[in-house]
């Protein structure tokens, strides 16, 4: 793996130095052009302190072909300068995606710059030392805001806790562990089978694990190590058998969208050595099978790995992660006593800029059997997907137009038949505001429906649309139930979405849109390769090619069953290695 990067830095250098802007006159001067937008940013992914870390990983690493090359340095230099040049006067930056003057995102920046300028500094070369005093002088100026600043997202309080750790050890600063107690003292957002709060498999927890690790070393705190191997440990029951994460059930962007192991290699390698421990040493060892490149500034794992040559040594004992379990992640938290002390909080359900995320500690249940894998899930649009070979079914979602909208599932239990899901949703009307209550502007000529107290509004004829799920094994493969007495009438549609990547062979379809197709009977197959699944329980109940409101991803092909409350529906899935 180390050749692999490092032969992969040097490519990513030559594109590097091809885009950097050397015209003195332009203002992105000594920046790298990110190739998406054509602009010069400093972040940590798209941004010049990435290349900067290829560049200086090249620079100090005998076995690249970059090694001690003074016009690379020379290079590095101004990038620099242009990094402190796009710095803000507060200390900030701002990534060029949002998050204006961003605390977080600066942050993100310092752990990958720290980390880098720890490499060169060690590498001990002359030519270095102007493009040193330039990275010196940027986390010098980020002390202020990363002392003050705040952050939107879980996870961002992690980073800041990981920059200011190697703030604190850089510049001597005891504010900077100071500030990053204040943070921890808010406690670890994790259930106790190591869930973090944003249910990001592809992308966040991965974050959050690295970000603890490198605060666990920096802040003399070992115990931030715990939450981190609960995580690790809960991960070796999220992959599918083609190595995808499951993210059918993330709060945030890698919803739906394919990741691999690759960002949990830093983790699981660190820990790996630190306990002995031949699992995680296994999990480490198939991530580092899919890591293709050095990665994002802050999580670059070719300076790890030039920084901690230990990593770069193969394990005494690897244990390859099972490939046959039934697991309930989540089952046994108590997620209704927590959801019901959140009006204790006092913010009444209002968060700014981010979200609650009440769906933290949701039970999932995985099922892997060899080369098929099924997730059920609660809390989210698909209650059901399924990997079967190089098929995806990425979900099977139900909607209505009692809210409108998706039925998410709030309750998974494991019974003598196989799983069972419910969901309910209640919808209500509103009365007249008590005179008592009415604003001032009520009386005037004019009374704007905002200044209207609605809190204060009585419920009438509240309405409740329950709903239940069964999933059961069969030898031929899954049957899914679905079923709800009511209220009558209402117009319903379950949403089968697959992988663009293969083909729909046969069924009775009806196309209704870019990619999407109601099926209204008739055997369902869909192929992708030698692989394929077959589907039963087509229905055209009604023609609405789509419920308001409830969107369907993109880039996928969606099959549409419509029925009418109420229903009893089965479908039968047959795969074809059961």
């Amino acid at each position: 793996m180390y050749a692999r990067l490092t032969a992969r830095g040097d490519e990513l250098t030559r594109s590097g130095l091809e885009r950097q802007v050397l015209e003195p006159a332009s203002p992105y001067y000594g920046g790298t052009i990110d190739p998406a937008t054509g602009i010069a940013w400093v972040n940590h992914t798209t941004g010049t302190p990435t290349d900067m870390c290829n560049w200086g990983a090249a620079l100090v690493n005998p076995d690249s072909a970059y090694y001690r090359d003074e016009e690379l340095a020379r290079r590095l230099e101004l990038a620099a300068r242009f990094v402190l040049r796009f710095q803000h006067a507060d200390g900030s930056i701002s990534p060029g995606w949002t998050n204006d003057h961003s605390p977080p995102d600066t942050a993100f920046v310092v752990v990958g710059y720290a980390q880098l300028y720890r490499l060169l500094e060690k590498a001990d070369w002359e030519p270095l030392l102007p493009a040193l005093e330039g990275m010196r002088l940027f986390l010098e100026r980020t002390l202020p805001v990363l002392l003050t600043g705040g952050c939107h997202t879980p996870n961002h309080r992690w980073v800041l806790c990981a920059a200011l750790g190697f703030l604190h050890e850089l510049l001597g600063s005891e504010a900077a562990a100071r500030r990053a107690g204040e943070w921890l003292a808010e406690g670890m957002d994790m259930t106790p089978d190591g869930e973090w709060t944003e249910r990001s498999n592809g992308i966040y927890s991965a974050v959050s694990d690295i970000m603890l690790i490198h605060a666990a070393r920096l802040l003399d705190r070992p115990e931030l190590l715990e939450p981190v191997r609960l995580n690790l440990r809960m991960m070796v029951y999220l992959v599918h058998p083609s190595g995808e994460i499951v993210t059918d059930y993330s709060g945030r962007q890698d919803l739906g969208r394919f990741h691999d192991l690759s960002p949990y290699y830093l983790p699981y390698a660190v820990l790996a050595r630190l306990d002995g421990d031949p699992l995680f040493a296994g999990m480490a060892e198939l991530a580092a099978g899919v890591l293709d490149g050095p990665g994002a500034c802050s999580v670059h794992a070719l300076t790890a790995l030039l920084l901690e040559p230990e990593l770069r040594r193969d394990f005494e004992a690897a244990e390859a992660p099972p490939e046959r379990y039934e697991k309930i992640l989540n089952g046994e938290f108590g997620r209704g006593g927590y959801l019901q002390g959140m009006e204790a909080a006092g913010h009444r359900g209002v968060i700014f800029h981010s979200r609650l995320h009440t769906d933290f500690g949701a039970p999932v249940a995985r099922i892997r059997d060899g080369g098929t894998s099924v997730t059920l899930m609660t809390e989210t649009p698909s209650f059901f997907a399924l990997r079967h070979g190089a098929v995806r079914l990425l979900g099977v979602q139900l909607a209505s137009v009692f809210e409108p909208g998706w039925v998410p599932m709030q309750e998974l239990s494991r019974t003598a038949e196989g799983y069972e899901l419910a969901g309910e949703q209640r919808k209500g009307y509103y009365g007249p505001i008590p005179a008592d209550r009415l604003p001032p502007s009520a009386d005037s000529p004019v009374s704007p429906w905002y200044l209207l107290p609605h809190h204060s509004r009585p419920l009438t004829h509240e309405q409740s649309f329950a709903v239940r799920a069964q999933a059961r094994q069969t030898p031929q493969g899954w049957t899914l139930r679905v079923r709800s007495g009511g209220p009558q009438q209402l117009m319903a549609q379950l949403a089968l979405v697959f992988g663009a990547e293969g083909k729909i062979a046969s069924g009775e379809l009806v196309k209704t849109g870019e990619g999407r197709r109601l099926w209204s009977g008739g055997t369902l197959r869909y192929e992708c390769g030698a692989d394929w699944i077959e589907l039963t329980g087509g229905e055209l109940g009604h023609l609405a090619p789509s419920v308001r409101e409830a969107a369907l991803p993109g880039g996928c092909q969606a099959v549409l069953i419509n029925f009418m409350t109420p229903f009893d529906k089965t479908i039968e899935i047959r795969l074809s290695r059961a």
